[in-house]
């Protein structure tokens, strides 16, 4: 009898005492009889900090409904609630805080600091006890506090609990005739992405994520990495108190965007600086993209009521040059952002805002046309764009597939990375990239190296250095046991077996063959099976430095050319089961001197056979522009075999193969006296004929300059 009455004592004073810890206090005069000058001054903190929280959230709703209006949908992402309204939410913090300092046992003060938090950082644990107090205090402080709820327990990856708050959300929409629809399907919405991001993690990826640290990343936030195809150069956003200009945004007291940019110091990224003012002014100037030799620079610019367009800037020397506007087939009056470029340079992809596209933003493309002019902007369709914003578009070099960000789809929340690969001219259905890529908050701007073993990202990752860090991805290719032994710059150190692409990249010097000297080239890259130019770029003036990126399956021939100069060719077969390699080629060229000669690469013969194959065109109409542009040259024209055969035939082959050169160019109109053609055979090698390798060498046709 007594156990059952301490028994019943217990449970009065549990109850007694949880009424107590619950009970939501007023700012009266009752809770405060003793202490007048606290409550005076609570009240008047109080009243500053409701009315900035009011004018804040009053100007967000209306963003959100005009949002609504507009896109037909409802789910406004996290980072919108920093495009209206954060001013004054931020300011209403300092006095909310003073205010709960005095009574923080006040449900709808608590609900006030949770929202602002939210907005802040959700992944703070202030914004989880604020949310998770003005609940315990009352329930209905606010009609809308099970959805914030929710959605902070969602943003933390605690699945059930955000699926738990959600559903006494919706329960409550679902007993209000007046609910907005979109509101409906909004948290409906997020309870997939919650059982999404349950099972996608549950199931993690095969990956190693790190953070850049400090030499990139700060306090600030860091967002829209691009780097070059070798991945030698890295460019981001950063909104950083040393902006040009130290502006702040009238919405959010954010600094203005700037662009930055670091590069590989012995396989380590060095510190990161500013880019010229070419590019960086008191106005937004972010990174949108960057070509795969990472000497065009795609920026993203914001003048005013501008609603934002892309320009172009190239590389000249070590100094950026002034962007230039791309044209009106690209910018419109809508915002235009994030920008790929194929590899060939000849198809762009982009992302822009318009009232007639499937959603908020959607992804378009534009072809270059025979002006050298980006043609009409067509949206790329629903395979990939949905009711949903699409964002961070990157085309690999290897032209198939692509990667951008999305809400649609798989998402697990916020923007998620997807892929998709281009097969028979159609994009197939997007992936998404799984966990710990991409989590409950926003994910954007992927961007992959050419080797595709790794890639780069923004993410609002727990234990980052600001609001939004760039990481690192590294794809493994099995489980290991010590991942946390992994080092952050070099995961290959450990023996890893990265994931490969279909893709040759070669890259080197150009310089004068005897000075040294760097040399400013143009550089065609040739398809030789379709005797088509794929693309045509340039050797940086200042360093001499080249890269161009070769898909994989076909017959390529790269020439550099320079006045003055002889050209340089080469010839690359790659098949179409090749992986990812990397070639460093210098190319040393030689001036227009009497006795300098050059091989030409890129002229085939059938074996045994001196009739021209179709793939030698390119080359040999490469070789009668240099005769028509200098006519003064006289040259040799030469032809050499291996060491297969017996001499007398090697050396019949040279002859007629040379013949059918100098009968290739009379044909096209030069002067048969200015064409001495020679056949040597196996006389003179240049290689050791011991190899396969040494006798490929030895089979080749060049040319020496007798006159100039």
């Amino acid at each position: 009898m007594r156990l059952k009455n301490k028994t019943k004592t217990l449970i009065f004073f549990l109850f007694f005492w949880h009424s107590i810890i619950s009970q939501n206090y007023e700012f009266e005069d009752l809770t405060f009889s003793n202490k007048k000058h606290d409550l005076k001054w609570g009240l008047k903190k109080l009243n500053e900090g409701t009315i900035l929280f009011e004018n804040g959230r009053k100007e967000f709703d209306d963003f959100k409904r005009t949002y609504i209006s507009l896109n037909k949908y409802y789910p406004v992402s996290r980072r919108d609630y920093r495009k209206s309204g954060f001013k004054f939410l931020k300011e209403a913090l300092g006095p909310l805080l003073e205010a709960s300092r005095i009574n923080s046992k006040n449900a709808k003060l608590n609900y006030m600091l949770g929202f602002i938090w939210f907005t802040i950082d959700p992944l703070k644990q202030e914004t989880i006890n604020a949310f998770e107090t003005a609940y315990s205090l009352d329930p209905n402080v606010n009609s809308d506090l099970t959805y914030w709820l929710g959605w902070t327990y969602h943003l933390n990856s605690r699945w059930d609990d955000g699926i738990k708050y959600y559903n006494l959300y919706l329960t409550f929409l679902k007993q209000h005739e007046r609910a907005n629809v979109f509101a409906i399907d909004d948290v409906k919405k997020k309870i997939i992405e919650c059982n999404l991001g349950k099972s996608y993690s549950s199931k993690p990826e095969n990956v190693y994520v790190t953070n850049l640290g400090p030499k990139i990343n700060s306090p600030f936030p860091e967002y829209k990495p691009s780097i070059s195809t070798d991945e030698e150069t890295l460019f981001f956003t950063g909104r950083r108190p040393e902006s040009i200009g130290g502006k702040r945004a009238e919405n959010n007291n954010g600094f203005y965007e700037d662009i930055y940019s670091a590069i590989k110091i012995d396989g380590k990224w060095g510190a990161a600086k500013p880019l010229n003012k070419n590019i960086n002014t008191e106005f937004h100037d972010a990174t949108a993209g960057l070509s795969f030799d990472g000497n065009k620079l795609f920026i993203y610019r914001a003048r005013g009521d501008d609603g934002g367009d892309l320009y172009e800037s190239n590389l000249l020397g070590i100094d950026w040059g002034n962007p230039k506007k791309l044209n009106k087939n690209i910018n419109t009056k809508y915002n235009e952002s994030s920008i790929s470029l194929s590899s060939d340079s000849k198809q762009l992809f982009f992302v822009r805002s318009k009232e007639t596209g499937f959603g908020g933003e959607d992804i378009y493309y534009s072809e270059l046309d025979l002006k050298g002019e980006w043609g009409p902007a067509k949206n790329i369709g629903p395979e990939i764009n949905t009711k949903y914003s699409e964002e961070g578009v990157f085309l690999h070099p290897d032209g198939v597939t692509l990667y951008y960000s999305g809400k649609g789809y798989n998402s697990m929340g916020g923007y998620d990375i997807f892929k998709s690969t281009l097969v028979n001219g159609k994009w197939q259905t997007p992936v998404n990239l799984g966990y710990p890529i991409n989590g409950p908050d926003d994910d954007a701007f992927f961007v992959v190296s050419g080797s595709a073993n790794c890639a780069y990202f923004a993410s609002e990752k727990i234990g980052g250095y600001g609001e939004s860090d760039i990481y690192k991805i590294s794809f493994l290719a099995q489980k290991q046991d010590s991942i946390s032994k992994l080092n952050d710059e070099d995961t290959s150190a450990y023996g890893f077996k990265l994931k490969s692409a279909k893709l040759t990249i070669l890259k080197g010097i150009i310089s004068d063959e005897k000075t040294n000297e760097p040399i400013e080239s143009n550089i065609e890259l040739i398809d030789n099976e379709k005797n088509t130019v794929v693309t045509t770029f340039k050797s940086n003036s200042n360093t001499g430095k080249y890269l161009v990126a070769l898909p994989s399956g076909k017959n390529y021939g790269v020439a550099v050319k320079r006045e003055g100069y002889l050209f340089h060719s080469e010839n690359f077969i790659i098949s179409e089961s090749k992986e990812f390699q990397e070639f460093i080629l210098d190319i040393r060229l030689k001036k227009l001197d009497i006795g300098n000669s050059i091989i030409l690469k890129n002229i085939f013969f059938d074996f045994g056979k001196a009739n021209l194959n179709p793939e030698s065109t390119a080359e040999l109409d490469r070789l009668i522009i240099l005769l028509k542009e200098n006519p003064k040259l006289k040259i040799e024209l030469s032809s050499h075999t291996d060491n297969i055969g017996a001499p007398e035939y090697n050396f019949n082959l040279s002859v007629n193969r040379s013949n059918s050169v100098i009968a290739y160019l009379i044909n096209k109109g030069l002067s048969e006296k200015r064409l001495i053609a020679k056949g040597y055979g196996e006389t003179i090698s240049i290689a050791s004929n011991d190899s396969e390798l040494g006798r490929q060498m030895n089979r080749r046709i060049e040319f020496k300059i007798l006159e100039n």
